[in-house]
């Protein structure tokens, strides 16, 4: 009997003593508490050995999951007074709002998420519901439907974080988004067609904008065009008048010889180009000399005759 006792007593300090080994799980963090202490050591994935219950106290935190509070407008929900959600704007006029935030324990600071774990929810709704009224209340209703679910999550993600930083929580929003965002009933079909209204002007704001980018890339292509031509055309007509200048300078270099040797060598050449030219005019029917005209210096009088038609 005294040795059934010994063994029973033996399985049961063993039993005792296994109490100090906690499996942590991947994606999560331990938090051990030594006789109310909170250690240093935040225990990752694996096999954690301490001390026995009573002793040890092991609290395993997931910082992979998602955790999520929603804060607001229930539309399920039938109250006599107010509900919840139904805040005022800044033009007094009444809005039903419902938003979600996301948060996730931060890895660094799962000992602080353990030690107030139980009112991170509630701390999360009470600033999210202060941050809602104030950014509501400073706003006209049309600002706060029209707007809202764009502008307002950034604004909850950032303020609601800052704003939860003094507590300690050990939480970091991720996410916040905006689920319900309407006026009351009683005016909904009015905001409705407000809206409707809002998004063709948006709709035809769209369309004239695109069409202005297109026109003005069909313009732009143009210009390229045009100064391309106008590149083109003015590299070929430098390249024409330089050709033309030297075939200028050598004829007037070979003039310029020819006049050493014979003085009336340009007199010559004036006569030749102007006998040519008359002979062609002459023959188009165009000059007709008058040589009965003529002058007692010799000038040759001439009559240029329009081109028949």
């Amino acid at each position: 009997m005294r040795r059934w006792l010994i063994i029973l007593g033996g399985l049961l300090l063993v039993g005792y003593l296994l109490t100090g080994v906690t499996q942590v799980r991947p994606g999560e963090r331990a938090v051990v508490r030594r006789f109310g202490r909170v250690l240093d050591e935040k225990p990752g994935p694996g096999l954690w050995i301490g001390l026995p219950w009573g002793m040890d106290r092991v609290d395993r935190i997931s910082v992979d999951t998602v955790r999520r509070v929603t804060v607001g407008y229930q539309p399920s929900t039938e109250e006599s007074g107010t509900p919840a959600g139904q805040l005022l704007t800044g033009d007094q006029n009444l809005v039903n709002v419902q938003v979600v935030i996301d948060y996730e324990v931060r890895e660094a600071d799962v000992a602080e998420f353990v030690v107030q774990q139980d009112r991170v929810d509630g701390l999360v709704s009470r600033v999210t519901e202060s941050v809602l009224a104030e950014w509501i209340g400073g706003r006209q209703v049309d600002d706060v439907l029209l707007r809202g679910k764009a502008n307002l999550p950034r604004h909850l993600e950032q303020t609601v974080q800052e704003r939860l930083e003094p507590y300690r929580l050990g939480i970091q929003v991720r996410q916040a988004h905006v689920a319900h965002l309407f006026p009351p009933d009683e005016v909904k079909s009015a905001f409705d067609d407000v809206s409707r209204a809002q998004a063709g002007i948006r709709t035809r704001t769209n369309q004239a904008e695109q069409d202005a980018e297109r026109r003005l890339r069909e313009a732009r292509s143009e210009q390229y065009r045009l100064e391309q031509l106008a590149a083109a055309y003015s590299v070929e007509q430098k390249l024409q008048a330089r050709a033309e200048a030297e075939r200028f300078e050598r004829r007037l270099e070979k003039y310029q010889a020819l006049r050493r040797d014979n003085p009336a060598y340009l007199r010559g050449i004036w006569l030749d180009e102007i006998g040519r030219l008359f002979r062609r005019m002459k023959e188009n029917g165009q000059v007709d000399l008058l040589d009965h005209h003529l002058s007692a210096d010799g000038l040759d009088l001439t009559i240029i005759q329009a081109p028949k038609k």
